[in-house]
């Protein structure tokens, strides 16, 4: 009898999971759908969560529109736009890198972080973010960008957009793009946005001249550290209508970890704790949290590397410390891996962003003395706490190039560089 219970009630737990994971999938798909071209946002979402009906000839009307956007997508590949996705995680340097294309000049259409939005939203409904769900959620919202369609981004912001203008896009003023006279609307009464433009003075965006305005630009650029794995990713390179570059930007995970509890302090009180000389439980959480995000980014550049036919000339490994030690190196290296011709604007920026006599702006800042960050965290970092990462991260740490401390003395000691001469992106 007691078998049979027990049976009986694994069951019914099974079946409840399986709901609960249907009913996240089912509200993430009507989020993301329809999918329509760009022009016909109007149609796709209205604040009731539904879709107009269309008549016959309205839906002729679509169906050439559609075919008229495919084609004018498939010229401009042809004529040579590029898609660049910047693929990193938190405190990895990844908002200043991204200011390599943001800088570009007026060819292109740069978007900061705009999954934060879905990611945000994921959370809100489910009290976590399901990898899978997430994930297909990520690639489908990324395609519509790269496309300069918003609508399927418009849904995941809170509050709605009104008739496509909202004073909630998140970062908006870290978009050079987005604060363009062509994208400044008038300024409303009594409406603050709290990511508004530096540069000018706009009201909230208009998602619909964003699109327009990125429809004119010749390449489009996008910047998240929430899309992470590779394989997910892959409609994006195998969809005729792009032609789009990943490039997976990694970094010391002790020095991440290292920003990270100066960032994000009180989410990382353990560590502090921890750093003090408290006893670190084997099973913690945040072991194995470090752990699994370590062989993640590991197991996503395994992937990469490996240049299966899929990724081949379309994947670009970077560490940060390289980025950090020669940075117009690096960056003429990026923009000849996405083809984009290298302009004196970016030359300019780096030169102007990577001499300040020390890091301004606090640790969201993208203006410091690049080459100090390389290696700072080591006089921050006890080696109770080096240890345990290199534990845990140890295979990330040797395929990346990047040297295990033995002892105190070694960590201390700078005339030992922890980062190892290696090459990447061997073709």
């Amino acid at each position: 009898m007691r078998i049979k219970y027990t049976v009986s009630v694994f069951f019914v737990v099974t079946l409840v999971v399986i709901e609960k994971e249907n009913n996240i999938i089912s509200r993430v798909s009507n989020r993301l759908s329809p999918k329509q071209p760009p022009g016909f946002s109007h149609v796709l979402l209205r604040h009731n969560g539904s879709s107009p009906s269309l008549s016959k000839t309205d839906s002729a009307h679509v169906l050439e529109t559609r075919l008229e956007t495919y084609g004018e997508h498939l010229a401009m590949r042809r004529r040579g736009r590029k898609h660049i996705l910047l693929l990193a995680t938190t405190r990895t340097g990844s908002s200043f890198v991204g200011e390599f294309f943001n800088q570009h000049g007026g060819n292109m259409f740069y978007l900061f972080e705009p999954l934060w939005h879905v990611e945000k939203m994921l959370t809100l409904e489910t009290g976590g973010t399901n990898a899978t769900v997430a994930g297909k959620a990520y690639r489908d919202v990324l395609r519509q960008l790269f496309l300069c369609d918003f609508s399927q981004l418009e849904s995941f912001i809170e509050p709605l957009p009104v008739d496509h203008v909202t004073p909630a896009l998140f970062r908006r003023a870290s978009s050079v793009s987005l604060c363009e006279e062509s994208v400044c609307s008038p300024v409303v009464r009594g409406v603050f946005e709290p990511f508004r433009c530096r540069t000018r003075r706009c009201g909230p965006v208009n998602l619909t001249m964003a699109s327009e305005s990125c429809l004119k630009k010749r390449h489009r650029a996008i910047k998240t550290v929430r899309a992470r794995q590779l394989e997910t990713l892959r409609p994006l390179a195998e969809d005729p209508r792009l032609d789009v570059r990943f490039i997976q930007l990694v970094r010391d995970p002790r020095a991440v970890l290292a920003s990270r509890m100066v960032a994000f302090e009180a989410r990382y009180k353990n560590w502090k704790q921890w750093a003090t000389g408290a006893d670190v439980p084997i099973d913690d959480v945040e072991v194995t949290k470090l752990k699994g995000n370590c062989d993640s980014i590991r197991m996503s550049a395994e992937l990469g590397l490996r240049q299966p036919a899929w990724l081949r000339r379309r994947y670009m490994l970077v560490r940060y410390e390289d980025v950090a030690r020669f940075p117009m190196g690096k960056a003429a290296e990026m923009y000849r891996f996405a083809g984009i011709p290298f302009t004196p604007q970016v030359k300019s920026w780096i030169l102007s962003n990577t001499r300040a006599p020390t890091q301004t702006g606090g640790p969201y800042s993208t203006q410091k003395n690049s080459s100090e960050q390389v290696e700072k965290w080591r006089f921050s970092l006890p080696f109770r706490v080096v240890q345990l990462v290199q534990r845990v991260c140890g295979p990330m740490l040797k395929l990346f190039g990047y040297k295990s401390v033995r002892s105190e003395a070694m960590l201390a000691d700078k005339s030992i560089s922890l980062i190892e001469d290696k090459v990447f992106n061997a073709s």
